[in-house]
């Protein structure tokens, strides 16, 4: 596999890359991409020095896979262009998600609907895929007919820049204003922009694309998102109303049994998921299990991973995985 990271030096893309490195994916050759006024800039990658090239390079080199982590505008221009050449690409923007023609893709969840013409996948909201991955053999046994979520997300999801005006902020020091107040010490229940409707697009994100990965849209969402100062993840208050009557030691025991989750659910011990524990993990992690008293057939779950990891490169990964797997390279 001729393996292409387009946005290497981001955020996001440099987890991409120790995910890689981690997970000791397996590449013939690897091309680090990036904008023009990066290109020609040396980066080391498991102790080899690589140079960034700009995307229309990249192009010409027509790789097997590219994972893309360069933003919308940037997606919308180039993924087609890579998609011309042979290659398929992995979009970690908001681009291609709802568009009917391209997959929406959880591994653990949906991977097995790839196609081997699909040229661009796309990967989902990072809030949304810890909240899928943690329900899915959950609908599969009792059937989701309704989630309400409220978010508590991490500054990297806004990246590097956000990072910088809390800890600038933190220090009692000011930097660039990325959020429209301070984030230090406050609570924002503003992600991405305002709609007309009145919620924002990080939470019509959630509740179009769940809807999209289960293949069912009769799954009613409703969501608020929230920024808070922390890193290390996201975090997800959780509450699911099922059409079938559950016990809880048996979603439990479904929970343990969920590819890609770890239960941590022992309040009586402090146990329960926190950004700070999931931290460089590729798993979604969830507790604070407990039945919804106030009406029938609903749980309520606390679920926490990290937004850089299974929220945006470990997914992207895996996708590219499952296509080496498969031979659709």
């Amino acid at each position: 596999m001729k393996l292409a990271v387009v946005g290497a030096t981001g955020l996001v893309g440099s987890e991409i890359l120790e995910v890689l490195e981690e997970h000791n994916f397996p590449f013939n050759e690897l091309l680090l991409v990036a904008s023009e006024r990066s290109a020609g800039k040396q980066m080391t990658f498991k102790g080899k020095e690589y140079t960034i090239m700009g995307l229309k390079q990249a192009v010409s080199e027509k790789p097997d896979v590219a994972i893309f982590s360069a933003g919308g505008s940037t997606s919308l221009e180039w993924a087609p262009q890579f998609a011309a050449v042979g290659t398929i690409v992995i979009d970690n923007s908001s681009a291609w998600r709802m568009d009917p023609s391209k997959k929406l893709v959880v591994p653990e969840i949906n991977a097995k609907d790839i196609r081997i013409d699909d040229r661009i996948i796309a990967n989902p909201n990072c809030s949304t895929i810890q909240m899928v991955v943690a329900l899915n053999l959950l609908h599969k046994k009792y059937k989701i007919k309704r989630i309400v979520v409220s978010t508590y997300q991490s500054v990297t999801g806004t990246g590097k820049a956000a990072v910088d005006q809390m800890m600038a902020e933190r220090a009692g020091g000011t930097a660039e204003m990325v959020y429209p107040h301070k984030i230090d010490m406050n609570v924002l229940p503003h992600i991405d922009v305002f709609q007309p409707n009145g919620y924002t697009k990080e939470e019509m994100k959630m509740i179009n694309e769940t809807k999209k990965i289960f293949g069912d849209d009769s799954i009613q969402v409703t969501a608020t998102t929230v920024r808070i100062p922390t890193m290390g993840g996201h975090s997800e208050a959780v509450n699911v109303e099922f059409h079938e009557d559950f016990d809880l030691e048996e979603v439990k025991e479904i929970l343990s049994k969920t590819p890609g989750v770890i239960l941590q659910d022992d309040p009586a011990n402090n146990i329960y998921p926190m950004p700070l524990t999931a931290h460089k993990k590729d798993e979604v992690f969830v507790g604070r299990l407990r039945r919804d008293e106030s009406q029938p057939n609903t749980l309520n779950m606390w679920i926490v991973a990290d937004n850089l990891r299974k929220g945006a490169a470990t997914n992207a990964v895996q996708i590219a995985g499952y296509l080496l797997e498969h031979s659709m390279k």
